[in-house]
């Protein structure tokens, strides 16, 4: 029998997305690198003991959909050596991370000595090694071209800092002083996320604030149910087409089989391109983050984003895929590229089921990051251009957003102050304005 009633479920699901935003707001203000005090490309979130995913707050997307694939992994490699003080790091796509550049911290929450909560925090580093500055390398035919592969590490012990392993990430990074500033504010981001979650304990009881989330998971399948059983049954089929891969392979095709039987749906990606020698593979976390991510699109807005909402969901895919690739194979385009093509083949798929929901494509992504040496003072510099951002897709609601950016970001990413910019590297706007007749 519940011992939650409504009301506190609720006054502590919103306790919980609070934490998560706040947990960003002290990354926004602390972190050192353009790439995430400026554009904001970071997310936070909650999770469960096993990785369930229980409060995020409203970043980046891809990045949330992935995180507890990057829990299980911790919790898989570490079994029950995990204590309080612990602080895990990883960004490596084939142990749960979205691609080399999207490093993630992790800190376990514990209450009358069990683990409780996770406090999650994934932020693009602006370097992580590699053989190109930024890790976009297009030459890539393996991920070890692409960057410095983090499996599931403990930086951390019991509150200790290992010293050794902070060397090993600094000495194979172009920027020392940014990545360590920038891993510095991720960690105090989700330690500032633990104390929270030791409050909300304290002040409900743990055995309450476990069974609230039960309650809000469950509710959000309800909700998500409550979508699905309005939408006709059927087997739906759509495409996305990848319009090559810069290795002479051209419109290489993600494929969706969507299948509706009630309030369940299973979403086949298996028909879908095999992987190539290029960095438009996608790992299957990131692929994972994708589904959810066009379901999200399609779900009623006020549907929580989390491991309830997507019970009703059974994924399908094949390894070696395109969107599953192999261990080894490069990846790092992929939260773009293949990410927005995953999600476009299931949005497409389902739009004869729900044409009041379903919308069109959305903008690609137009990025290029510059590295130089500044004259004004002779320091190294990386820059990541987010200041061209496409539009949105238009439904039968109206227009797209303008300038909203990518399927994956949906708004997430930022473009940044041009005159902070100018101020902080060696660069000069002439002009930052819409186009007209652009499609957003």
């Amino acid at each position: 029998m519940s011992v939650v009633d409504p009301i506190t479920a609720s006054v502590i699901q919103h306790r919980l997305v609070a934490i998560s935003e706040e947990m960003g707001e002290a990354m926004l203000r602390t972190s050192y690198s353009q790439i995430l005090n400026s554009s904001r490309d970071f997310s936070t979130a909650i999770c469960g003991d096993g990785g369930r995913l229980v409060a995020q707050a409203e970043h980046i997307p891809v990045h949330v959909g992935a995180l507890p694939w990057a829990v299980k992994a911790v919790v898989e490699f570490f079994g029950e050596d995990i204590h309080p003080g612990d602080v895990f790091l990883l960004n490596d796509p084939y142990h749960g991370g979205s691609h080399l550049p999207d490093l993630t911290a992790f800190v376990p929450v514990f209450a009358n000595e069990k683990l409780v909560f996770w406090t999650v925090n994934r932020a693009h580093h602006s370097d992580i090694g590699g053989a190109t500055y930024g890790a976009y390398n297009a030459a890539a035919t393996e991920i070890w071209q692409e960057g410095l592969r983090v499996p599931p590490l403990r930086l951390y012990a019991r509150g200790e800092l290992r010293e050794d392993l902070m060397q090993m990430l600094v000495v194979n990074v172009r920027h020392p002083r940014d990545f360590q500033g920038d891993l510095a504010a991720q960690i105090g981001s989700v330690r500032l996320g633990e104390r929270r979650l030791e409050t909300l304990i304290e002040e409900f009881g743990a055995d309450i604030v476990v069974e609230a989330v039960d309650f809000i998971l469950d509710a959000a399948e309800s909700q998500a149910r409550d979508v699905i059983t309005t939408w006709a049954d059927g087997v739906y089929e759509g495409e996305a087409l990848l319009d090559d891969d810069g290795r002479g392979n051209q419109d290489i095709a993600i494929r969706a089989k969507v299948t509706i039987q009630g309030s369940d749906l299973e979403i086949d990606l298996s028909a879908t391109d095999d992987q190539v020698t290029s960095f438009i593979n996608s790992s299957h976390a990131n692929m994972q983050s994708a589904v959810a991510m066009a379901l999200a699109f399609l779900f009623d807005p006020e549907t929580p984003k989390n491991e309830g909402s997507l019970r009703p969901v059974k994924v399908i895919a094949r390894q070696g895929s395109l969107v599953w690739a192999n261990e080894g194979a490069p990846v790092t385009l992929s939260t773009s590229h293949s990410a927005q093509e995953v999600i476009e083949a299931i949005v497409k798929a389902l739009a004869p089921a729900c044409p009041d929901r379903a919308m069109a494509g959305w903008g690609r992504r137009f990025r290029i990051a510059i590295k130089g040496e500044d004259p004004r003072n002779g320091k190294p510099f990386i820059w990541h251009m987010f200041h061209a951002r496409p539009g949105a897709g238009a439904s039968p609601g109206g227009d797209g957003w303008h300038g909203s950016g990518e399927w994956h970001s949906t708004g997430g990413l930022k473009f940044g102050s041009v005159e902070i910019a100018e101020q902080r590297f060696p660069l000069f706007f002439q002009r930052h304005e819409y186009r007209p007749d652009s499609g957003g």
